[in-house]
C-alpha cells in the first residue's frame, strides 16, 4: 500500500479493495494500519471491521445508487463510497465531516474526475436515507449463498444465526488454572474496575462487559490469562484429559488450545502441536513462552503422517480442522467476503481427509476429538457420519452436556450474540487392541 500520507478512508477503501481481491483482514489491515498514528489506529480497524460487516447491505444501497458500476482501475472508489455509506448509516460521525472527507480522500486516490460522483451519490444517501433492503442478502448483509445455505441447514435457527452475525462479539478469557481459580481472577478484574462476568459452560471462562486492551488485564504478561472464546475453551472438557498421557493438537496454530490442553492437566507425558503454517509457528510459541508451558512444535502438514509421525501413538487427539469459519464471522465479518459456495466440498474433503489420518496415529482406547468453527452441518456431524461408515471400529461418545444441540453425531453450538461464537464438537474413541 504506497503512500504515507494517505487520509484514514482513502487507507480503509484501500483494505476493503485488498479484501475484495481475496486478501483477509489480518494480511492487508497491519500494513495500513502502521501508516497511522497510535490515536487513529482504532479508527481505521473499526471502519474497516465494520465495512465488512454490513458490505453486502451496503453494496445493495451503492449499488442501487449508480447508474452504472465503476471500471476496474476505479473500483477502489467504489469501495470508498461504501466506507462513507457504512459511516452514514451506522457511526456516529457527523453528516458534513463524511462527505468533505471522502471527497478530499477521492482526491488523495488520484481519481479527482470522480469527486462530482461522489460528492452527488453521498449527498442523495443522505438526503433519501437507506432504502428498503432488495432481499434478503442485503437485509442481512451476507452473501446470497450463505443465506440459503443457513435456511437449508438450520430451517427455524438461520435468521437467527445471520443476525448473531452482525453483533460484535465478546471478549472472552480463559483463566491459567496452573494460576488462579477463576473467582480469584474475577476479584481481580473487579478491583482493576473491570466489569466481567463467568462463562456459563466453560469452566475455566471469563466474559468482560466491554473489551480492554490486553495489558490492563491483571497479569496477563505473566501468564495468568488468555483470550479464547468460550466455544473454543470447551475442548478440553471433552478430551478428559488425565496424567502421563501422550496428546497431539493436530492443527494447532495459534496455539490457545495447546494452552487450554497442557493448563488442564499439568502432568502430561508430552503435547505435540502440529500446523502447516510456517508464519503461524511463532503465534503458538510466543503463547506458550507468556505461560510458561512447553509442547514439541512441528511445521508439518497433519495429513501426511509419514512428514512427522514417529510411530508412537497418542491417547488423546484433538483435531480441530480446517474449515469455513462461518461460527465466527462476528469476529472476522472478511469471511462473507472471502469465503466461496466452491470451498465448502474441498474442505469437507480435506476434514474427512485428516480424520482418517489422525485416527491411525491413535492408540487402542485412545479419545479423538472433532472440532470446528462453522455451522454448516456438511462440514460437522456429516462428516463424523461418512468416517463411522468407512471405520467400523470408531465408537462415537455421546456428548452429555447442557451446551449446545445435538447432532447424532456430535453437538453444534450455534452463535450467540451474548456469549459464545459457533463451534461443533464430536468424540470418538477407539476400542483396546
Amino acid at each position: 500500500m504506497a503512500g504515507h500520507s494517505l487520509p484514514l478512508r482513502a487507507l480503509a477503501a484501500r483494505v476493503l479493495l485488498a479484501v475484495e481481491n481475496g486478501q483477509s483482514l489480518s494480511q492487508c489491515l497491519p500494513p495500513a494500519l502502521n501508516q497511522l498514528s497510535p490515536e487513529q489506529r482504532p479508527q481505521l480497524q473499526a471502519l474497516c471491521y465494520g465495512s465488512c460487516r454490513w458490505f453486502h447491505r451496503l453494496e445493495g444501497e451503492l449499488n442501487s445508487r449508480l447508474k452504472k458500476p465503476l471500471r476496474k482501475p476505479d473500483r477502489v472508489i467504489h469501495h470508498l463510497m461504501l466506507v462513507a455509506l457504512f459511516q452514514l448509516r451506522f457511526s456516529e460521525q457527523a453528516t458534513y465531516a463524511v462527505l468533505n472527507e471522502t471527497v478530499e480522500a477521492c482526491k488523495a486516490l488520484d481519481k479527482p474526475h470522480l469527486t462530482g460522483l461522489v460528492n452527488g451519490v453521498l449527498r442523495r444517501a443522505e438526503r433519501e436515507g437507506a432504502p428498503e433492503p432488495a432481499n434478503d442478502s442485503s437485509a442481512f448483509s451476507h452473501p446470497v449463498w450463505m443465506v440459503e445455505k443457513l435456511r437449508h441447514n438450520w430451517p427455524d435457527d438461520w435468521q437467527a444465526i445471520l443476525e448473531a452475525n452482525n453483533q460484535q462479539a465478546p471478549m472472552t478469557l480463559r483463566v491459567n488454572a496452573r494460576r488462579f481459580r477463576r473467582d480469584e481472577y474475577l476479584n481481580l478484574l473487579k478491583d482493576a474496575g473491570i466489569e466481567a462476568q463467568a462463562t456459563r459452560f466453560a469452566p475455566h471462562g471469563i466474559q468482560l462487559q466491554q473489551p480492554v486492551p490486553v495489558d490492563q488485564l491483571p497479569w496477563f504478561a505473566d501468564g495468568a490469562v488468555s483470550v479464547q472464546d468460550e466455544a473454543a475453551q470447551l475442548c478440553t472438557t471433552l478430551l478428559d484429559l488425565q496424567p502421563g498421557q501422550r496428546v497431539l493438537d493436530a492443527c494447532a496454530a495459534p496455539g490457545g488450545k495447546t494452552c487450554a490442553i497442557l493448563e488442564s492437566e499439568p502432568a502430561l507425558s508430552e503435547v505435540v502441536a502440529i500446523d502447516e503454517s510456517a508464519e503461524r509457528l511463532p503465534r503458538i510459541e510466543e503463547n506458550l513462552e507468556r505461560l510458561d508451558l512447553t509442547a514439541t512444535l512441528k511445521q508439518a502438514d497433519a495429513a501426511n503422517t509419514e512428514q512427522w509421525w514417529d510411530g508412537e501413538t497418542f491417547d488423546r487427539i484433538l483435531l480441530d480442522v480446517p474449515c469455513s469459519a462461518t461460527g465466527v464471522i462476528r469476529r472476522h465479518p472478511d469471511i462473507k467476503l472471502l469465503r466461496r459456495e466452491s470451498d465448502i466440498v474441498p474442505l469437507a474433503d480435506t476434514q474427512l481427509g485428516l480424520l482418517r489420518a489422525m485416527w491411525d496415529t491413535l492408540a487402542p482406547g485412545g479419545r479423538l476429538v472433532y472440532a470446528t468453527c462453522s455451522v454448516f452441518v456438511q462440514e460437522n456431524h456429516r462428516i463424523i457420519e461418512r468416517f463411522l461408515k468407512q471405520q467400523e471400529q470408531a465408537r462415537l461418545i455421546n456428548i452429555d452436556a447442557d451446551w449446545g444441540r445435538d447432532m447424532a453425531a456430535g453437538r453444534q453450538l450455534l452463535p450467540d450474540p451474548n456469549s459464545h461464537d459457533g463451534f461443533f464438537y464430536a468424540v470418538l474413541e477407539k476400542p483396546e487392541a
